[in-house]
């Protein structure tokens, strides 16, 4: 313990072992309390002739550094008669201190290498268990989190419909000899036969139960050309035909993905309805999917 001063030469006394935690707390924790060096800097010179900035400077850098109340106590007592100097004992403990908790907080990260190896490790053990029992995949709860009310009923109307007819409506005739463009993709039926709030949104919808792998886009039509000629009536669909003075008609479909299929069974609907048969949806082949555009 350093030696006790007289309240009058306090401030001289300690000084020193206050601008040795300022400009180590700056250092080595920058951002945790004092933003800079120049501001900490200022702080220090004030603390020199002012008590109230010197206590507050202490409490600041006791709380940076990650040091308990009674280490800030040993520095100042604030409306105490005395004050004690911090000797380079104390300063190299509050060093430590610093380092120690950097350590726990790199370890206790979950994008750290040793966390992540942990990790690794322990599915793998898992994976050995013959006896463990998976409820599901792990990523159904943030799903979850990120599906919109109408996109839950969405993926269930897929499950239990099936496949989707879809359509894009592109130029044709004569121009589209030489090159065809993009009049409107992705058309079909899935808002009005879910039951959706709000129609308006199914593209964004779509995009994005595509990008969390719950659907896929086919660039092949469903067998039954009696689902096209119901979709191709529709007034959206018509409309961009007239849209034009020569169009043409591309048949796709709408699936679930294996995952989206199991995702769905799992979550929205009852344990009952889990095992029951639904219509076989096609598995996604590289280069068979065409995300919509919004």
């Amino acid at each position: 313990m350093g030696k006790v001063l007289p309240t009058a030469s306090a401030v001289a006394g300690t000084a020193p072992g206050l601008a040795r935690v300022a400009a180590g707390a700056a250092w080595q924790t920058a951002g945790w309390g004092l933003r800079t060096s120049g501001r900490a800097g200022i702080r220090v010179a004030r603390a020199m002739v002012d008590q109230d900035v010197r206590v507050g400077l202490v409490r600041e850098t006791a709380e940076a550094v990650g040091i308990v109340a009674g280490t800030a106590a040993r520095i100042i007592l604030p409306g105490a008669n005395q004050v004690m100097e911090l000797s380079d004992a104390d300063y190299q403990a509050a060093g430590q201190e610093v380092v120690l908790a950097r350590t726990r907080e790199a370890e206790a990260s979950q994008d750290s290498l040793p966390v992540l190896r942990r990790r690794g490790a322990e599915l793998l053990d898992r994976s050995r268990d013959v006896w463990a029992d998976e409820q599901g995949h792990p990523a159904y709860a943030r799903i979850l989190d990120e599906l919109a009310p109408d996109e839950a009923r969405m993926l269930l109307y897929l499950l239990q419909a099936g496949p989707q007819p879809s359509v894009d409506i592109r130029t044709g005739g004569p121009a589209g000899l030489v090159g065809s463009t993009m009049i409107a993709p992705g058309l079909n039926m899935i808002a009005g036969r879910s039951g959706v709030r709000y129609p308006e949104r199914v593209p964004a919808y779509l995009n994005n139960l595509f990008r969390l792998g719950l659907v896929w886009f086919s660039k092949e039509p469903l067998p039954d050309p009696l689902e096209y000629q119901v979709l191709e009536a529709q007034p959206d669909v018509l409309e961009a035909l007239h849209s034009v003075k020569f169009a043409k008609i591309v048949r796709r479909s709408v699936h679930l993905t294996p995952f989206g299929e199991a995702f769905g069974r799992t979550t929205l609907v009852d344990e009952d309805s889990a095992e029951s048969a639904y219509p076989e949806h096609q598995a996604p082949v590289t280069g068979g999917a065409d995300l919509p555009k919004a």
